[in-house]
């Protein structure tokens, strides 16, 4: 069964070569491929069942995000994401970050308070049991819902690009010894702040979270992280 349904809902080219975008770029930052991998087009194209041109469209657009590059005749590479990278994002939030609690504090309904806490409640749940798998995806649900709740469009933009840039980095945090039990416990007082609309706590909350999180990450597990090839299942 092809990965896309190449029918009326992708008629549009630019839908689906989004789609494919979107595809080719979540592999790269899940580490399907390794650094200097070729990413081949027919290959690819055969996978999701697409033709080569929204193939070739999705290079040409992570080439610009600096993911891939492009040579001549030879085809494109993979760029991927360095140790570098996630040393510059973890110290980019860990300024910008408590900005989006700050204003998450400031706007959150009690509706918006209620579902943060939903999240927290499935997160302790599931680390209970054990289920790194759903930690991690509850972790990206509280972050994000945040940064829906602060209601900066630019905010939201510019922290969730961060945020799946450093997805395996992350994933790898959380799974490593203590660091889930600390995080959640993190995101009460987070949440605390929030649920108080004290902006200046929840700031600094986060902004220190963000900081935790970096210093949990050694440079030796970085280097493993971001470089070893890992494939899909």
């Amino acid at each position: 069964m092809n990965t896309f349904d190449v029918g009326k809902e992708v008629s549009d080219k630019y839908s689906l070569r989004g789609r494919v975008y979107s595809k080719i770029r979540d592999d790269i930052l899940k580490g399907r491929y390794s650094t200097d991998e070729p990413i081949k087009e027919m290959q690819v194209s055969k996978e999701l069942g697409v033709s080569r041109t929204p193939v070739r469209e999705a290079l040409r657009q992570l080439e610009l995000e600096e993911l891939v590059t492009i040579i001549p005749n030879k085809g494109a590479f993979v760029t991927g994401i360095t140790p570098k990278d996630i040393q510059d994002i973890y110290a980019i939030r860990s300024l910008v970050e408590g900005l989006s609690a700050k204003w998450a504090a400031k706007n959150a309904t009690d509706q918006q308070i209620k579902e943060l806490e939903e999240v927290l409640d499935l997160f302790e749940f599931f680390y209970k049991r054990g289920n790194f798998e759903q930690l991690h995806e509850l972790d990206n649900k509280f972050h994000k819902q945040i940064y829906d709740i602060s209601g900066s469009r630019i905010l939201k933009h510019v922290l969730s690009d961060f945020h799946n840039y450093a997805q395996r980095v992350r994933k790898a945090s959380l799974e490593s010894s203590g660091r889930a039990e600390v995080s959640l416990s993190e995101h009460k007082d987070i949440l605390t702040a929030i649920k108080n609309h004290d902006m200046k706590n929840a700031e600094k909350l986060m902004n220190k979270h963000v900081k935790n999180t970096a210093k949990n990450v050694t440079n030796n597990k970085l280097e493993q992280i971001t470089t070893e090839h890992q494939k899909s299942e």
